[in-house]
């Protein structure tokens, strides 16, 4: 199980400290950079990741459909992962990602040894129902958010 696993840290790797509500960016670039700062701010990646994350971006769009984006880091941005975590930021009125797409979650995501491929199939079963992205982009609380998460095991 990822979501709610303890790292080696004794920090879950997605929790209410990774979770921003109804934040407000100026683009996308300023809402990877948000989500990249709650991992750093979390101890899951040093701030060089941030950077990584936005390379990613510019070689490919992270956003996946459904009012959701999954930036991360590139390929050699692994030195740059101290362990597995995930931030959540939620923007109620979307940030453009480009090509008429609109990003209402944007979900930073570092995977140590490997295992961003575990939370990416993760995060994608949650995010492929619309209703399901629709009530969390609704969410008044963290917990609210989270509780979408708790339930794939």
């Amino acid at each position: 199980m990822i979501f709610g696993r303890k790292q080696t840290m004794t920090k879950p790797v997605l929790s209410e400290d990774t979770i921003i509500l109804n934040a407000r960016v100026d683009d996308k670039e300023s809402a990877i950079r948000l989500a990249g700062q709650l991992l750093v701010d979390n101890g899951f990646v040093e701030e060089a990741y941030i950077e990584k994350m936005l390379e990613r971006e510019a070689l490919t769009s992270t956003y996946i459909g459904n009012h959701v984006a999954i930036p991360h880091g590139t390929e050699d941005a692994k030195k740059a992962v101290k362990a597995s975590g995930i931030s959540i930021v939620q923007i109620p009125e979307g940030v453009d990602f480009g090509g008429n797409n609109v990003a209402k979650l944007v979900i930073g995501i570092a995977g140590k040894d490997n295992e961003h491929l575990d939370i990416l199939s993760k995060i994608a079963i949650v995010c492929s129902e619309p209703e399901n992205v629709e009530k969390i982009v609704n969410s008044k609380t963290k917990e609210e958010l989270l509780s979408f998460f708790a339930e794939v095991n």
